[in-house]
């Protein structure tokens, strides 16, 4: 067989729709490593097969080759949920906060003779629109970003078929994880500011009114941990979370961000960076506040976690 004939039926494969392979040693092999989708040179191969190829093999032998394609398989899972996280993630704090900042008037919703004299909650009004300080947005990235570097050693379950791309689901899934956290985070926001008014939830539930700066940690604390709930649902794929449980590492590095978070979110002074008022929600009644938010955010990370074999059923 000349090299030509091994171009063509390589050729000839890739016409017809299909991946191919090729393995080979010698130069009337290196035409063909270099047309296929993947050349793999085995040991002991020519300088002309191997820079040809797209793998070179150092040991005797094809199994090598299993064990890369599982390799792989395993890379391409850690990469999708790397983006499908960040997709969620980034799209529920630009949504969130683009809504909070528009919709949400915190000034409409203080009453001067519900706040003042209430155990130091406020002294002054509440500002004309939400924002949060610059400090404490960073710890979330900071954290965050801490926490997804772990999912690189996440364990992952290769597929017997090839994995291949659906950026449609990738998107669609990311959507979903993020539209129930941001919707999470704007029900928890109104809450929090109207905890004042009578009828609202708060009040229900005998837990009282929050001082603004309440308000504000509140919603760190959940934007915080909803995030790292939503990096465990975006590393399942199209299956449930727990058909691959995370990795030692990865479960370590969450838990001891989301501990910082919370410790941070009760024990913050009182103070104002950025001229917004901040208190740690341990520091004034009701001073359960953390473990509310905390149960409620598990309790969204749930309804994520339902949804994500859906929404891939659909799609």
């Amino acid at each position: 067989m000349f090299p030509e004939h091994k171009y063509l039926i390589v050729e000839c494969l890739r016409e017809l729709g299909y991946k191919t392979g090729m393995t080979g040693y010698g130069v009337n092999d290196a035409p063909a490593l270099k047309r296929a989708d993947v050349g793999v040179a085995v040991s002991g191969a020519t300088d002309a097969a191997r820079a040809a190829a797209d793998i070179i093999l150092t040991q005797p032998g094809l199994s090598t080759i299993v064990t890369g394609i599982i390799t792989s398989r395993c890379i391409f899972c850690r990469i999708r949920s790397f983006l499908t996280y960040r997709i969620a993630a980034t799209l529920q704090l630009l949504i969130f906060f683009f809504i909070a900042v528009f919709s949400f008037k915190p000034i409409e919703y203080y009453h001067p003779d519900q706040h003042i004299g209430q155990g130091g909650a406020d002294d002054e009004a509440w500002p004309r629109f939400f924002h949060m300080p610059v400090l404490l947005l960073m710890l979330i990235t900071l954290l965050n970003d801490g926490t997804l570097i772990s999912i690189g050693y996440d364990n992952a379950i290769p597929r017997r078929t090839p994995e291949r791309w659906n950026l449609k689901v990738l998107f669609a899934v990311g959507a979903v994880l993020a539209g129930v956290a941001c919707l999470a985070s704007l029900l928890l926001l109104y809450w929090l500011l109207s905890s004042w008014h009578r009828a609202s939830v708060f009040q229900t539930w005998g837990i009282g009114g929050l001082s603004y700066g309440q308000v504000t940690t509140a919603i760190y604390l959940q934007v915080s941990i909803t995030d790292f709930l939503t990096l465990f649902s975006a590393r399942s794929g199209p299956d449930w979370m727990w058909t691959v449980p995370p990795s030692p590492i990865l479960i370590c590095a969450a838990g001891v961000s989301m501990t910082v978070t919370t410790i941070l979110a009760n024990v913050w002074p009182k103070s104002s960076p950025d001229g917004i008022r901040t208190l740690g929600l341990a520091m004034h009644k009701p001073y359960a506040l953390s473990v509310y938010i905390w149960i409620y955010c598990i309790v969204c990370w749930i309804i994520q976690v339902i949804y994500i074999p859906a929404v891939n059923f659909l799609m």
